[in-house]
């Protein structure tokens, strides 16, 4: 992957060429930014712009010797690419992910009964995945393996694989490199890594790529150089859409207006993704509020068979549409943000805030991180949705000022 592949982040972009030209980069990076912002992707074209030869050239230039009528040679000015060339062996084989000095680590899931898996074992999906979706989420790595309802770690045994490959000699570059993805996933074995990544061996490079600062375990965040990855601006959004998906532009900005710098959700958004999940919210707050306990049972039997992927992708959903309708509040109904959004998404988020106001749409939005949170160590669905409904019911009903849909 190239740098030019990767949309918006110049100034990431700058500051990592940066650490390479001026001979300050650190052993362990650590990639920080939500989801859709390019924390993978600029992993992936950081990693390949290390090892490309023509990079590796002008940081150790081969010594001029003298002429063969005894004159030295004249000194050629160094100047350090901008990107991987793309075309030096190195290069091709980091854009197939083949590179036998570049190692990945990400989430995965048992195959069967008491497999105890590694990245490896996945390698063949992770090459299709990123040449599909380098944007793609947790979410949609585990979809793409069939994870179903199982949640993916990075186990014990990946850690001792990591310890493994990182010890042998690097076959081709100058560096080894492991670019590991959602170290949020690593849990306690996590500290098997501790003193690798402290006392690395030579040429010995961590790229590390997080979503949440605060499920990473502090005795590695703590051990490497944090990079933050900002949100994409809504222009680099719109112009990505234009370029590469040749969306007209009036689409292009309404979508990045209501996509707040996530590029992943602004191509759901281009696929209508959304729209299954915007008629899920309403049947909910309906059964909630005015169809009674025999429809809000049969809703919550519908929405624990999801899985729990999808379950969490309808929380933070429904915590997008409430956001929404607290920006609207506060911008106003006809401000130019408003008239960006789709009338659909519009009228729905103005509906929120007639049934609700900003305290509740609050509360609202707390109890909904919750769930998610309880979701991702797994809690029950039934309960969980049967307590959250309630929830919601107290929250919205002394003060619901009208009937929902």
């Amino acid at each position: 992957m190239f740098f030019d592949d990767i949309v918006g982040q110049e100034e990431i972009k700058d500051q990592l060429r940066d650490m390479v030209q001026s001979n300050r980069l650190s052993h362990a990076l650590l990639l920080l930014g939500k989801d859709g912002s390019g924390g993978l992707p600029l992993a992936l074209a950081f990693a390949q712009y290390i090892v490309c030869e023509k990079v590796q050239l002008a940081l150790n230039p081969v010594p001029q010797g003298p002429s063969l009528f005894g004159e030295a040679e004249p000194v050629e000015e160094i100047v350090f690419p901008s990107a991987a060339c793309g075309s030096c062996a190195a290069c091709t084989k980091a854009t197939a992910l083949v590179h036998p000095d570049i190692h990945y680590s990400y989430p995965v899931i048992p195959k069967k009964s008491g497999d105890k898996p590694i990245s490896t074992d996945y390698i063949t999906q992770w090459r299709s995945f990123i040449g599909e979706q380098p944007y793609g989420s947790l979410y949609d790595w585990l979809q793409f393996i069939q994870a179903e309802n199982k949640q993916g770690n990075i186990t014990s045994e990946e850690c001792n694989e990591i310890i493994r490959k990182l010890s042998l000699k690097t076959f081709e570059s100058k560096y080894k490199i492991l670019v590991m993805w959602m170290p949020e996933m690593l849990g306690k074995e996590g500290n098997k890594l501790l003193k690798l990544i402290e006392e690395p061996p030579p040429n010995t490079l961590f790229l590390l790529v997080a979503e949440s600062e605060a499920l990473i375990l502090p005795t590695i965040l703590s051990r490497c150089q944090l990079v933050r990855i900002p949100p994409l601006s809504d222009q680099d959004v719109a112009n990505a859409l234009i370029m590469k998906r040749s969306v007209d532009e009036k689409q292009a900005r309404q979508i990045a207006a209501i996509t707040e710098g996530n590029y992943r959700e602004a191509l759901a958004e281009l696929n209508h993704a959304g729209e299954d999940w915007q008629l899920l919210v309403r049947e909910w707050l309906n059964a909630i509020l005015k169809n009674g306990p025999v429809s809000l049972v049969k809703w919550i039997e519908d929405i624990s068979k999801q899985g729990r992927e999808k379950q969490k992708q309808f929380l933070r959903f429904f915590n997008h549409l409430l956001q929404q309708s607290i920006r609207i509040r506060i911008l106003g109904e006809n401000s130019e943000w408003a008239s960006n959004l789709p009338v659909a998404e519009r009228d729905f988020i103005l509906r929120i805030n007639k049934m609700a106001d900003l305290a509740q749409q609050e509360a609202i939005v707390e109890e909904l991180d919750k769930a998610a949170y309880y979701i991702e160590r797994n809690a029950n669905a039934k309960m969980l949705f049967h307590a959250l409904s309630l929830q919601l019911f107290h929250i919205l009903r002394d003060r619901a000022r009208v009937e929902p849909w």
